[in-house]
This record gives C-alpha cells, sequence and structure tokens, in this order.
C-alpha cells in the first residue's frame, strides 16, 4: 500500500500520511506522490478542498532522515521544493488535521493552510538548529508574522515541541479537539467549505495571502539555499552522523 493515500470525495481531497510503521516520516518519494496530488487538485474542477491528515497517534517526524541523506533535495526541481511550492500557490482552501507529533515539514506546511485543527496531543516543533541547518517552507518569515518574534524566536532558535493549546494561542491552529476526533472534524469543515461557491473561497484567499505571496517564495528559495549549503557543513554532519549513531552531538568545537 502506498505510503501516501489521496481519496476524492464530495469535493474533498484527502491526502493521507500512510506510513505509520516509520512515524509517517517523509521520503522523496512520497513528496513527490504529494507534490503531484495538489497539482491534480489545483488543476480539477471537481475538487474544491484540499485536507492533509495523519494518524490519530502522528501527523509526521518530519524528512526521513536515511532517505533524506541518500536522496539530498539538490535543484528547484526536487520533490520536497515542488510540494513547497504547490501548497504556498495552491489557490483553493486548504485544511490540515494534525494529532501526535508534527516534526519539522510536519509543522512548516501548516503555515501554508488556510485551517488547521489539532488533537490535544498534538506536538509541533522545528528543530532545524538542532540540526545545524535553518529553516525551510518559509517559516523564518512566516513564524514571526504569525507567533511574534520573541515566540517565533523561541521556537525556531531552541526547537523544543510546543503543543496545542500554544499553537491555538499563537493562531497556528484553529481549534483543539480530542485526537480520536481531529480527522472526522477537519473532514467535516472540509466538507462545509466544498459547498460554498468555490469562486468566492478562492477571491478571498488571494485577497487576504495574495499580497506577499511572491515574499513568502522569495523567501523559501533563499532558505533553500542555505539549507543545501548547510547540509554540507560539519554542524550538520555532525548532528546527522550523531542521528545515525544513536549519540548526543558534539558541537563544542564549531
Amino acid at each position: 500500500m502506498s505510503d501516501i493515500l489521496t481519496h476524492i470525495d464530495a469535493g474533498v481531497m484527502t491526502i493521507t500520511f500512510n506510513r505509520l510503521d516509520k512515524k509517517n516520516s517523509i521520503t522523496s518519494t512520497m513528496y513527490a506522490a504529494m507534490a503531484d496530488a495538489v497539482a491534480q487538485a489545483a488543476a480539477d474542477a471537481s475538487v474544491r478542498v484540499v485536507l492533509f491528515q495523519g494518524h490519530e497517534s502522528i501527523f509526521s517526524a518530519g524528512n526521513d532522515i536515511g532517505d533524506f541523506l541518500n536522496q539530498p533535495p539538490s535543484t528547484p526541481e526536487s520533490p520536497v521544493f515542488r510540494f513547497l511550492r504547490g501548497i504556498a500557490t495552491f489557490e483553493k482552501p486548504l485544511l490540515a488535521a494534525v494529532a501526535g507529533p508534527a516534526v519539522g515539514i510536519g509543522t512548516t506546511m501548516l503555515f501554508h493552510c488556510d485551517l488547521v485543527y489539532a488533537g490535544d496531543n498534538a506536538a509541533f516543533s522545528m528543530p532545524f538548529v538542532n540540526l545545524g541547518l535553518c529553516p525551510e517552507a518559509a517559516s523564518s518569515l512566516l513564524a514571526p508574522r504569525m507567533f511574534g518574534y520573541h515566540r517565533a524566536a523561541e521556537a525556531l532558535l531552541m526547537g523544543d515541541p510546543f503543543f496545542a493549546e500554544a499553537a491555538q494561542e499563537v493562531g497556528l491552529v484553529n481549534r483543539v479537539v480530542p485526537p480520536t476526533e481531529v480527522n472526522g472534524y477537519a473532514q467535516a469543515q472540509a466538507r462545509k467549505l466544498a459547498g460554498k461557491p468555490l469562486s468566492s473561497l478562492i477571491e478571498t484567499k488571494r485577497l487576504m495571502k495574495g499580497g506577499y505571496q511572491q515574499e513568502v517564495l522569495a523567501k523559501m528559495d533563499e532558505e533553500g539555499k542555505s539549507f543545501g549549503r548547510m547540509l554540507r557543513e560539519p554542524a550538520a554532519k555532525e548532528a546527522f552522523g550523531a542521528f545515525m549513531e544513536k549519540r548526543k552531538p558534539d558541537f563544542s568545537k564549531l
């Protein structure tokens, strides 16, 4: 069975992380599947809303480290960058249902969603600094804009998890529900949106987000260049080596 499931019903395309044995960690193949699904949804007039979801115990552990190290994104057409551009420019409503851990891109992709619903067990984290890297998905722009600078600095510089109530307080999450209910609740909200005039949904979203879309894409490009450079530097090599060897990284000489 595929690690990414897509299903269309009642105008809603549901994209499901389906790699539970690997904590829904994302491979290059999975990014390609999601990028293709988002492109399909954008072009298909019968799809009015897209919803991302995981399992009630975990949304996504972020990048699959082994796959990531074997196939690091190297060009703008790499699957991860196609996926990020796809969600950043998606004109129709984009929703997410998040339960359990949402690590790295599991959190940063949410900045591009219009509505996010979380289980009360959700734990969000952006631990890029801890891996010798920098933020991605325009999160260095969007987190300060949403959270305020100091809260964004805590999330991005410390890299510690923050939980559902805190995420709701800073505006990343719309509503917190029990984890067994979050996918169903988000699905019901998606269907409500799918019943509204699509032209009105698209124009309202454009008016809200269109003014800074180019700024977001430019920041994604800037982050991507820094990310690629830092991935080859000693701090990242030490961080990933320590991860693979199951030891604490030593940055004392870096």
